[in-house]
């Protein structure tokens, strides 16, 4: 059983699954840089945008999902994730793991057959606060993450964007380029749930979304929502204990 804490002068977490912190961070990290986690009575959360633009993230590690939750006030810590991702690297299942707020440093402390201590910087963050933006979506489909991620990868193998769409009790994941083409068609079945009109698509990166799939990790299934020519919300649930959530904009041809 692995323990994480995390306590400063105003919190004290204990998780017991690291994992869902140490394979959230590998993914955010593809992603974005420099964040700002904030510790609020209900969850540790973060919103962040990628420097493009393109793409933005928010994950809630809920405070159901921890075995102690004690936060006096909302605290925020802002980090490199690379430098995070270093040090959770060397998490082993045995361990427990603590981190603290120390003399403005993010302390990690690892102790197993031996104990490791780290410390990280903790940074200045442009203090503009991302918000979450109000969508309204036409099309939203639940499905098996790894049918999502096998559809993504076979897509990549064509093209540099994708179309996602809905057919006639079916979701379709196509791309083209000048001679080749790539069809995937994953039926409505006990697995897959599709809520839409049929012939409704929208155009997506594909290199953003492969940095999104490896949530399967963390949730067996996904739920994707877009309409014509609108963001896409990919977003991976561990029920009463995370929540990491994808918007990525839509590629809009211009011809």
């Amino acid at each position: 059983m692995v323990e994480t804490v995390l306590k400063g002068e105003h919190m004290k977490l204990t998780l017991a699954e690291t994992k869902l912190i140490k394979d959230s961070t590998a993914i955010i990290a593809d992603l974005v840089t420099e964040v700002r986690f904030k510790v609020t009575k209900n969850a540790l959360e973060l919103v962040a945008m990628d420097p493009a633009n393109v793409a933005m993230v928010v994950f809630k590690l809920l405070s159901s999902a921890f075995v102690e939750y004690e936060v006096k006030e909302d605290t925020t810590v802002s980090i490199n994730l690379n430098d995070f991702k270093g040090v959770l690297r060397r998490v082993k299942p045995s361990d427990t793991m603590t981190l603290e707020v120390e003399d403005n440093k993010f302390k990690i402390t690892l102790k197993g057959t031996s104990k490791r201590e780290f410390l990280i910087p903790i940074i200045d963050v442009d203090e503009r606060e991302q918000k979450i933006p109000e969508l309204n979506f036409t099309v939203e489909i639940t499905t098996s993450s790894e049918r999502f991620a096998e559809a993504i990868e076979d897509a990549d193998i064509v093209g540099e964007s994708v179309v996602l769409a809905v057919g006639k009790d079916t979701f379709i994941v196509s791309s083209s380029s000048d001679l080749s083409q790539a069809n995937v068609e994953i039926p409505k079945d006990d697995t897959t749930k599709i809520k839409g009109p049929a012939d409704t698509g929208s155009k997506y990166s594909i290199e953003y979304l492969k940095r999104m799939i490896p949530g399967g990790k963390l949730s067996d299934n996904v739920e994707i929502s877009f309409s014509r020519d609108y963001p896409l919300k990919v977003e991976y649930k561990v029920v009463d204990k995370m929540d990491l959530m994808f918007i990525l904009a839509p590629r809009v041809d211009n011809d």
